[in-house]
């Protein structure tokens, strides 16, 4: 196949660059550079600077930082603390007790926040050392919190269905939906394998809470208003159709400014950390994408997208058959690479061939998405292990073999998916929204 010079060159330059610690962003850069060179007569230099600009200069991508910088703002609060005082008490007398709480925080933290790494600290941050010292059992503690933060990834608003959406130019705010009823489907199916284990565990055995009313719980609830009103704000204002996904960012951004002050945890010493913070993880996704734009204008140039494209297609592989190998290659992708790096490196050629496939490309986001929470939990580069070794001081072997049954019940959402299309399509395709980003 006549395709394979340029693929074998494209993934010699990539992995030799990213071999030698360059960050990805440059090499990606430097990948495409080396394809306009070798395959195009275009000027590489002044093909790259209009592709970056073209690509940095997307509206819909301004949701990005303000997302990200309302987590910031949110995990210099005390609403993880809140979080775990208004949730014990209701989850303490179900199979697996407090352990919920894991489950329960990270999605509740995901609908403000859209980081798994933010949404991982922050329910951690409280969760871990309270769930010791009740003497719940330490692979379910990291287990657990390690599988639910990647629920930052799906429940909207997601910065990887962000990133997807620019990518394939998707209206954000349906991916969002989208992203919904397989988000709470999958924090499910992790409190049901929690359910389980307690009660055919011998090692299940946590200090009992002490009883409270139906009055005191109802007392400790008012510690969830503020996450709920910021949720209602940020989420209610796309799905009501007030608001497309940047301003709704935006709202998000006060509402967070408005819930630290009122805690008392807003200073200029928080704000410009805050700041700092949002500003150094946008810069990075932004150079991602700024490469991965520029990579896809290389390979088009090169026909290398269309032509494996119909490779496949000649293949003549049913949707199941295709939907399996994308499957293993996002999991083999994502042991080397974060989500965002996945997504932005790959949707050049897997677009076409979903497109030609006939599979819905909404659908398909959500597809990649719980795939790519995969990547997060699976050695060696996956970000959520590496973040639970500094907060557990565990070994790397430990939490990755904690987090395995969450990676299996990930795998079998994957064909709950499959099975079920209407999980992801149907709200975006029932709801009326605002158009744009």
């Amino acid at each position: 196949m006549e395709q394979f010079a340029p693929i074998a060159i494209f993934l010699f330059v990539l992995f030799v660059l990213l071999g030698t610690g360059v960050w990805v962003g440059l090499a990606l850069l430097g990948v495409a550079f080396v394809g306009m060179e070798l395959f195009t007569s275009r000027p590489p230099g002044d093909a790259m600077i209009t592709t970056i600009w073209t690509a940095s200069s997307s509206w819909t991508l301004t949701a990005l930082p303000l997302f990200i910088w309302m987590g910031e703002i949110l995990y210099r609060t005390r609403l993880s603390e809140d979080m775990f005082r208004g949730l014990s008490p209701w989850t303490a007398k179900l199979p697996g007790g407090l352990v919920h709480t894991n489950i329960i925080g990270c999605a509740v933290f995901a609908a403000v926040s859209g980081s798994s790494a933010a949404t991982l600290t922050t329910v951690g941050k409280m969760s871990i050392p309270e769930l010791r010292k009740r003497d719940y059992p330490e692979h379910m503690v990291i287990g657990t919190l390690a599988g639910a933060a990647t629920l930052g990834l799906m429940i909207p608003p997601s910065l990887t269905l962000i990133v997807y959406g620019v990518t394939i130019n998707e209206s954000i705010a349906k991916l969002f939906m989208a992203g919904v009823f397989p988000g709470l489907i999958l924090a499910l199916m992790f409190m049901g394998y929690v359910a389980i284990v307690s009660q055919v565990s011998s090692s299940f055995s946590p200090k009992p809470e002490p009883p409270m009313t139906f009055g005191e719980r109802v007392a400790n609830s008012r510690f969830l208003i503020p996450v709920i009103c910021l949720i209602i704000l940020v989420i209610g204002s796309m799905y009501l159709g007030f608001a497309t996904a940047t301003e709704a960012a935006a709202f998000g951004v006060l509402g967070s400014l408005a819930l630290a002050a009122v805690q008392g945890s807003l200073n200029w010493s928080t704000f410009v950390e805050s700041l700092m913070g949002a500003t150094r993880t946008s810069a990075m996704i932004a150079f991602i994408l700024a490469g991965a734009a520029f990579l896809s204008l290389s390979m088009g140039f090169t026909g290398l997208p269309r032509g494996l494209a119909d490779f496949i297609g000649s293949m003549e592989l049913t949707r199941f058959e295709l939907l399996m190998a994308l499957l293993v290659f996002y999991i083999v992708l994502g042991c080397f690479l974060d989500g965002i790096s996945s997504v932005v490196l790959t949707m050049a050629v897997v677009e076409p061939m979903i497109r030609q496939a006939g599979i819905d490309l909404i659908w398909f986001g959500i597809f990649v998405v719980v795939v790519i929470e995969m990547a997060q939990i699976t050695p060696p580069i996956g970000f959520n292990l590496f973040v639970l070794q500094g907060m557990t001081n565990h070994e790397m072997n430990y939490i990755a073999k904690a987090a395995l049954p969450m990676f299996a019940i990930m795998v079998l959402m994957v064909f709950v998916l499959i099975w079920f299309p209407d999980l992801a399509t149907w709200l975006p395709e029932n709801v009326n929204l605002r158009a744009g980003g």
